[in-house]
């Protein structure tokens, strides 16, 4: 039975995009090349269509950044603390954290990418969000592994400090990258540091 023309062209043409699509699609900008490189028409291009897609889901390019930071938030619940939930013992779930983190590459380009736009209004406040549920979870975690409540804050603090500092090493320095086993002797050197 032949195909009517209208059901072949809709079959050849790609899936509409979602808003979840840009914003996923600006947070891999971000990524690659920093805040200042999401824009509405190289955005269409890579995604291959027109602008008039972007503008059916946002009204401007800081809503869309705003997409791209909820998203980003909502990720690092998912696929960071979520996944932890498993590991009921508190030096197993940081140990596992550790682990986690020191292989979740995009996450960490993001990251340091938005550290370099603190001075954009919408960057600022979700970038405290986020560092300060870091803090709590990591204080909390500490707390749990039977450390009084003021070392857990200090040991959370110089956790951070040390993950925040390696990013800026490698990401924003350009310091030389380790390879596999050496970066892999530092995670277990940090998490034999850290985790009482």
């Amino acid at each position: 039975m032949p195909v009517a023309p209208l059901a072949a062209a809709k079959a050849d043409r790609p899936h509409r995009l979602s808003a979840f699509d840009w914003a996923n699609a600006a947070l891999d900008v971000i990524a690659e090349e920093g805040v200042a490189a999401v824009a509405v028409e190289p955005l269409a291009r890579r995604l291959g269509v027109t602008k008039g897609s972007f503008y059916w889901h946002f009204p401007s390019r800081e809503a869309l950044l705003a997409a791209a930071l909820d998203r980003w938030e909502a990720m690092e619940q998912e696929t960071v603390f979520g996944k932890l939930d498993a590991y009921p013992e508190p030096r197993t779930r940081l140990k596992a954290l550790f682990q986690l983190v020191a292989h979740e590459l995009k996450p960490h380009r993001i990251y340091s990418e938005l550290l370099k736009a603190l001075d954009h209004p919408a960057i600022r406040p979700v970038l405290a969000r986020v560092s300060q549920r870091r803090m709590d979870y990591l204080a909390a975690s500490f707390r749990q592994a039977g450390l009084p409540r003021l070392e857990a804050i200090n040991r959370a603090r110089l956790t951070y400090a040390a993950y925040v500092g390696f990013l800026q090493l490698s990401l924003q320095l350009g310091q030389p990258r380790l390879n596999h086993d050496e970066f892999g002797a530092y995670v277990d050197h940090v998490m034999d540091t850290l985790i009482p």
